[in-house]
C-alpha cells in the first residue's frame, strides 16, 4: 500500500516529531499515513484477508470476522495506568505509575515493528473542525486498528487540515508487540502489556495488546484523557449514551445516560417505544462530550462515528434496532462463531445453528460445553447504519434536558426516581450500584459500585471528578438538567423480573418528560421523588399490586441495611470526596432513621 500523503506533505512540526520519535523507537520497515478514504479502507481489508487476519462472511457482503489470541479478548484494568507525578492526583480508583516508571515501560517498544508497516492515523473525536472536538494521532502496527478507527472516528486528511501547522493533539502510540500471539493475531505476553495515560503530557501509550478497548485509543483511552483535561473547565467527558425523544405532541427532549456494564445502556440508546406516538432516536450509545454554552445551557455530542458493542445477548428481542444496524451495512465481527451456511452467531442470537466454528476455530454444536462466541465478542459498525439515527448536523451538539443514572438491583432501588436537586443527583450518580452477573466481573449477585459508570474511565482523582460535577451544576444554576435514576431489574419473590423492560421503558421516559415540563407532582421519599400512580402510564401491562409495590417502593429497611456499604464505597473513593456528597449521605441516613418523626413513605402508589 502506498499512502497518497507523504511525510513532506505534513506541516505540523509536533506531528512530524511524533512520527520520527515513534519510527526511531519501533523501527518499522515503512510508514503509511492514513487519508481516511474508502479506497484506503478497501485496501486495508484486502490486505487483512490476504494475511488471513480477516475472514469474509459470505452471508454479509462487506463484513468480516476476526479471531484474537485467547489471551487478548477484553479490556484489562490490571495493566491500565494513570501516570502522574503525584500518586494522589490519580486517586485510589486508578492504578498509578510515575512518569519515570512509564518511561521505563516505553522501552518495550524497541524494534517491535521490524518487518511491519507503521500506520499513522490522524483522527477527530467529534465533528472535524468543531472547537469542542478532540484530535488525536495514533501510530500502530495493526491494520485491524486502522479499519476499526475508520468506523469509530473521523479519520484522515480532513483532520490534518484542521491541525494545520500549529494545532495540538493527543499523541497515541500503539503496538501489538510480539511473543504470545497466534499466527494471525500478534500480541505480547500479559506481563509485558501496558496502557499508560500521561495526563500532563497529553500522551497515550498502549503496548502488547490488539483488542479494541486497549488498541482503539480514541475510545476509552481518550475518554480518560478528556475527562482529566475537562477538570476546572466548563466541559465534561462522560461514559454516556445520548438519545432524542419526541412526544406525540412533537416536542423533543434530549437525554444522556450513564449505565454500568450489563445495565441496558445500548438497549436504551436504541429503544423501540411501545407507546403510540412516541419516538426515540439514537445520537450515541457509549461516550458523550458535554459543555456549557454561552447561554449557560448544558450541551452534549457524540464524539464517535460507530458502535463497538458486545454481541452476546443482542437479538431481535433484546435490541431489534441494533440487529438492523449491523445488517444495514459493513460490520466487523470479533470473536464470534462462523456458521456452516456462512453467517455469524453468538449466544443469545435468534437463530442457533446446528454446527459452527467457534471463536477459537473449533467445531461447535448446541451440545458443546464451550461457548460459540467469546462472552466479550464484539461487532463494530458505522453509526450511519442505524435505522433510528437522529439527524444532527450541528457542530454544537444538543441541549441536554435530563441526565439518567442506571444500575442493576433486584431490590432496594425503585424502577424510577428523580433527584431533589443537582447535588443530590451527583450523589445518586456517585453511588450507582449493580449486582454482578455471569457476564460481568465478580461473583454473581455481588454488589459493585461504579460511580457515574466512570470508575474505570476517569483519568484523575475521583473525588476531584465529583467536585467538578458539583461545580458544573453551580455554573448551570437554574438551567441545570433534571437528574433521574432507573432500575429495570427488580425481581419478584419467584426471581422473575417485575418490569417488562425494553420498549416499555418509554413509559418511564414519558414520566420523566412530564416531570421536566412540571406537568405532574411526585412524592418525596428518602430516595428522591417517586411517581404517583395516576401520573404513570401502565395501560396494557396487567401488573399485579405486588409487582407495583416492588417497582415503586421506597424500602427503607433494605436501604438502611445498605448504608454501611455506601459509606465504605464513598470512603474508598478517597479523602477528596466533596463535603456535599457526604452531606447527602448523612441526609439519607437521617431520613431512613426510624426514630425520625417524619413518616418515611414506603410505597409511592398509595
Amino acid at each position: 500500500m502506498q499512502s497518497p500523503i507523504k511525510l513532506q506533505d505534513i506541516k505540523n512540526k509536533k506531528l512530524l516529531s511524533f512520527i520520527k520519535e515513534t519510527e526511531q523507537l519501533c523501527n518499522p520497515k515503512d510508514i503509511y499515513i492514513c487519508d481516511g478514504s474508502p479506497e484506503e479502507y478497501a485496501a486495508i481489508m484486502a490486505l487483512m484477508v490476504e494475511q488471513r487476519i480477516a475472514i469474509p462472511i459470505p452471508n454479509r457482503p462487506g463484513s468480516y470476522l476476526f479471531r484474537t489470541a485467547p489471551s487478548d479478548t477484553a479490556r484489562a484494568a490490571e495493566y491500565t495506568y494513570i501516570c502522574t507525578e503525584k500518586k494522589e492526583d490519580a486517586g485510589p480508583t486508578n492504578l498509578h505509575k510515575s512518569l519515570e516508571e512509564m518511561r521505563e515501560m516505553i522501552k518495550r517498544y524497541k524494534d517491535c515493528m521490524q518487518s511491519k508497516t507503521m500506520y499513522v492515523i490522524p483522527f477527530s473525536m467529534g465533528p472535524t473542525g468543531s472547537q469542542f472536538s478532540k484530535i488525536g494521532v495514533q501510530t500502530t502496527d495493526s491494520p485491524y486498528v486502522v479499519a476499526h478507527m475508520h468506523e469509530m472516528t473521523r479519520t484522515g486528511s480532513k483532520v490534518l487540515d484542521v491541525l494545520g501547522e500549529h494545532g495540538d493533539f493527543t499523541k497515541c502510540m500503539h503496538a501489538c508487540g510480539y511473543g504470545d500471539g497466534t499466527e494471525t493475531w500478534p500480541c505480547d505476553t500479559k506481563d509485558r502489556r501496558f496502557i499508560c495515560h500521561d495526563i500532563e503530557g497529553n500522551n497515550i501509550y498502549s503496548y502488547g495488546t490488539g483488542y479494541g478497548g486497549n488498541a482503539l485509543l480514541g475510545k476509552k483511552c481518550m475518554l480518560r484523557i478528556a475527562s482529566a483535561q475537562a477538570q476546572g473547565t466548563d466541559r465534561m467527558a462522560e461514559h454516556m449514551f445520548i438519545i432524542r425523544v419526541t412526544s406525540p405532541e412533537n416536542k423533543q427532549y434530549h437525554l444522556v445516560g450513564a449505565f454500568p456494564s450489563a445495565c441496558g445502556k445500548t438497549n436504551m440508546a436504541m429503544m423501540e417505544p411501545t407507546l403510540p406516538g412516541w419516538k426515540v432516536e439514537c445520537l450515541g450509545d457509549d461516550i458523550a462530550y458535554l459543555y456549557i454554552d454561552e447561554k449557560r445551557r448544558l450541551r452534549a455530542f457524540n464524539p464517535e462515528t460507530g458502535f463497538f458493542a458486545v454481541a452476546p445477548g443482542t437479538s431481535m428481542t433484546t435490541n431489534p434496532n441494533m440487529m438492523k444496524t449491523i445488517e444495514n451495512g459493513r460490520t466487523l465481527y470479533t470473536n464470534c462463531a462462523l456458521t456452516d451456511d456462512g453467517d455469524v452467531y453468538w449466544e443469545g442470537n435468534d437463530k442457533k445453528p446446528k454446527h459452527a466454528k467457534n471463536w477459537k476455530n473449533n467445531d461447535w454444536t448446541p451440545d458443546s460445553t464451550e461457548l460459540a462466541a467469546h462472552a466479550n465478542a464484539r461487532f463494530t459498525t458505522s453509526i450511519t447504519n442505524c435505522p433510528v439515527l437522529a439527524p444532527e448536523d450541528s457542530l454544537e451538539g444538543v441541549i441536554v434536558n435530563a441526565i439518567i443514572f442506571g444500575g442493576r438491583r433486584s431490590d432496594t432501588t425503585p424502577l424510577v426516581g428523580q433527584s431533589r436537586d443537582w447535588n443530590h443527583g451527583v450523589y445518586l450518580g456517585a453511588t450507582i450500584c449493580s449486582e454482578t452477573t455471569a457476564a460481568t466481573d465478580g461473583t454473581p449477585g455481588e454488589l459493585k459500585y461504579d460511580p457515574m459508570a466512570m470508575r474505570d474511565f476517569c483519568g484523575y482523582n475521583f473525588g476531584d471528578y465529583l467536585q467538578h460535577h458539583l461545580d458544573i451544576g453551580a455554573k448551570l444554576g437554574d438551567n441545570a438538567p433534571s437528574i433521574f435514576y432507573v432500575n429495570w431489574f427488580n425481581k419478584d419473590e419467584t426471581g422473575n423480573y417485575a418490569w417488562p423492560g425494553f420498549g416499555d421503558n418509554i413509559r418511564v421516559v414519558e414520566w420523566m418528560c412530564k416531570r421536566i415540563d412540571n406537568k405532574i407532582s411526585a412524592i418525596e421519599t428518602p430516595l428522591g421523588y417517586l411517581p404517583y400512580k395516576e401520573d404513570f402510564n401502565l395501560d396494557g401491562l396487567n401488573l399485579s399490586e405486588k409487582e407495583l409495590e416492588i417497582l415503586f417502593s421506597c424500602n427503607s429497611e433494605l436501604k438502611r441495611e445498605e448504608l454501611s456499604k455506601i459509606q465504605k464505597h464513598l470512603a474508598e473513593l478517597g479523602d477528596r470526596v466533596p463535603e456535599e456528597i457526604w452531606e447527602e449521605f448523612s441526609r439519607l441516613q437521617k431520613d431512613l432513621n426510624p426514630s425520625n418523626n417524619a413518616a418515611v413513605p414506603r410505597y409511592a402508589f398509595n
